[in-house]
């Protein structure tokens, strides 16, 4: 599960001619649900949402409070495009979590957001409608947020890790360098060579 948490002085959803939602101050949430999200990732977004610490407190501080804090309200919005993996230009969705099931989780997302805190400060969008979505940024401050699973599975990161594995095994099969081994011979040459010596650690030391 991915999540973009906007601060904002108001925000609006609208479809067609008619809004739906709106809020004052508070934060803006931008969802994107994955088809490997549980129950256990939905409570931990709910938690970091309403625990994160946007706001400043009385005396001035920054991010010291947070939404709950401040009693201040929360639009959510569904953005399924949050589950985009990009081929060459072009975006793919297949990570995103169907739209019947998406719907349900969801739904089952704002309810934990509500028990959680105020309902009546919980607005959300309209879940599969072409939505216009007005943001007034307060800052700007955009925070991204991921679910535990959705940062273990990104594809970026799981690429970089296969990659990072495939030279190390190369490494392993190539064996020491070239230069690595004339060393090794030319200290087992020289009498004055100490394994001890300053700036010399050997890997051949004698217990």
């Amino acid at each position: 599960m991915k999540a973009i948490i906007q601060r904002v002085t108001r925000a609006s959803v609208t479809v067609g001619e008619e809004q739906i939602s709106s809020i004052g101050r508070g934060i803006c949430v931008l969802l994107g649900i994955s088809m490997e999200d549980t129950q256990k990732e939905l409570e931990h977004m709910v938690r970091k949402i309403l625990n994160l610490r946007v706001f400043e407190d009385e005396s001035g501080k920054h991010w010291s409070k947070s939404v709950m804090d401040k009693q201040y309200e929360v639009l959510c919005v569904s953005q399924f495009t949050l589950q985009c993996i990009l081929k060459g230009n072009k975006p793919d969705y297949h990570m995103a979590m169907p739209t019947e099931q998406a719907e349900i989780f969801y739904n089952n997302f704002l309810e934990q957001l509500r028990k959680a805190y105020k309902p009546e400060f919980i607005k959300d969008g309209k879940f599969g409608a072409y939505m216009q979505v007005h943001i007034q940024n307060d800052g700007p401050v955009t925070i991204e947020l991921e679910s535990p699973v959705a940062a273990a599975a990104d594809p970026k990161q799981l690429s970089k890790l296969e990659k990072q594995q495939q030279r190390k095994e190369k490494t392993r099969a190539k064996g020491p360098s070239e230069s690595s081994k004339e060393r090794n011979v030319s200290r087992k040459d020289d009498p004055s060579a100490s394994s001890g010596a300053e700036g010399d650690v050997s890997s051949e030391r004698e217990p």
